[in-house]
């Protein structure tokens, strides 16, 4: 039998840079003393931000820190998991940008958990579990003297240039509905003009920043500020999603229609501050709207278009609130794909209480029969969430708030 910590230091380096996340480095060095003398550290341009930056469009100082959204699989095999407990647990991982601590948020929406069962492990290792990172999304912090708060972006997104902490480009969607951009090299925001409509969503695709507006006009945004289109737009629904499934980049389109309480009304006739009522009579609007359907759509670069797709490969689509990433149904351990599992504002003002605000707010989606409801009325989607699995518990107790994550 092969002796596979004799390979030669050279070729563990190469295989080490073929590695597609820090996870995968950190289960690459801990294999042995040899592999891990072998290779360095993950970067941790990778995992966390101490930089600052500027806050749009005042100075302030600000942090970024990333947040992981990983899949952890059960360390034994199918056959020996409990067949009541599901073998997968998806979960986000941020690291306090303060303190170095990690907390666990829910995986689609920007909220802690309120809190976690008793027996949850504290420290929690991830050698200990088959770890696939799924995606990853930035938040800017600014800071105080005392604490730390969210500054709300619709999304970030970021690219390190040759991995280098210090030289990096941010891409987001400014309150104005355009685009901006921040380079560590000049240390300053620059609005990005292009904006037949306001934009929707941003993502990193093949090492490029791109864009799709309201109407799904789509561009490649440069580092040099210019915008290319590459694709038309899609006319039809309310909100566009890029997602990065399998290597090949999806338009997700996001029909919605309000739900009028009976007795409303959106008059405010006879008020002098009707400006504040319509604030509040569209703020309840937006509460009641609900997702009716999608539509997904793949990229023709060629012909600059995108064209309709009845079907994602057994593949599960996520659509978050700071990040979206897709999934096989293989790696869930579920047997149903074709789906799209979404935020929905309408289902968390519906009130309900069953399985409480971890997952109350998000909808299922299934692509080929059209048919749409609650994630809790879908066990096998359910479990992947909430509650944690019996296989990652230990007799340890937990604190959410001080939790520890060791890797």
């Amino acid at each position: 039998m092969a002796d596979w910590t004799q390979l030669p230091k050279e070729l563990l380096e190469l295989i080490s840079k073929r590695l597609g996340t820090h996870y995968d480095v950190i289960r690459f060095r801990s294999v042995c003393s040899t592999w891990r003398s072998a290779v360095t550290a993950p970067n941790r341009c990778r995992n966390r931000f101490a930089p600052r930056f500027p806050l749009l469009p005042i100075s302030s100082q600000f942090s970024l820190s990333k947040r992981s959204v990983c899949l952890l699989g059960s360390p034994t095999t199918s056959t020996q998991t409990n067949a009541a407990s599901p073998s997968s647990w998806v979960i986000k991982i941020e690291e306090d940008p303060m303190n170095g601590r990690v907390q666990l948020l829910n995986p689609l929406s920007r909220s802690r958990f309120d809190s976690l069962p008793d027996n949850f492990p504290k420290p929690l290792n991830l050698l200990d579990f088959r770890v696939l990172e799924l995606g990853e999304e930035y938040v800017l912090h600014y800071l105080t003297h005392h604490s730390v708060g969210n500054l709300y972006m619709e999304k970030v997104v970021l690219s390190c240039l040759d991995d280098n902490v210090n030289d990096f480009i941010i891409l987001t969607i400014h309150v104005s509905g355009k685009l901006a951009m921040f380079k560590s090299s000049v240390k300053k925001w620059a609005i990005i003009q292009d904006m037949p409509s306001p934009f929707d969503d941003v993502i990193i695709y093949k090492g490029n920043f791109y864009a799709v507006d309201n109407t799904g006009r789509t561009v490649v945004v440069g580092l040099d500020f210019e915008t290319n289109l590459i694709a038309m737009p899609v006319f039809g629904g309310d909100k566009k999603f890029l997602v990065d499934s399998k290597g090949e980049l999806l338009l997700v389109d996001m029909y919605l229609s309000i739900e009028s309480e009976p007795g409303s009304s959106s008059s405010s006739a006879g008020f002098g501050f009707g400006f504040v009522e319509e604030y509040f009579e569209n703020l309840a609007l937006y509460m009641n709207e609900r997702t009716v359907k999608f539509k997904v759509f793949k990229l023709d670069d060629v012909g600059k278009q995108w064209v309709e797709a009845k079907d994602l490969d057994d593949r599960v689509l996520f659509l978050g609130d700071g990040c979206t990433f897709s999934a096989s149904i293989e790696d869930l351990s579920v047997c149903r794909g074709n789906c799209i599992i979404y935020v929905d504002n309408f289902f968390h003002s519906l009130g309900e209480e069953d399985g409480a605000s971890e997952h109350c707010d998000v909808g299922v989606f299934d692509l080929e029969s059209g048919s749409i409801g609650l994630l809790t009325k879908v066990p096998q989607f359910s479990e992947l969430f909430w509650p944690p699995p019996h296989w990652i518990s230990s007799t340890a107790a937990s604190d959410v708030s001080i939790f520890v994550l060791q890797c």
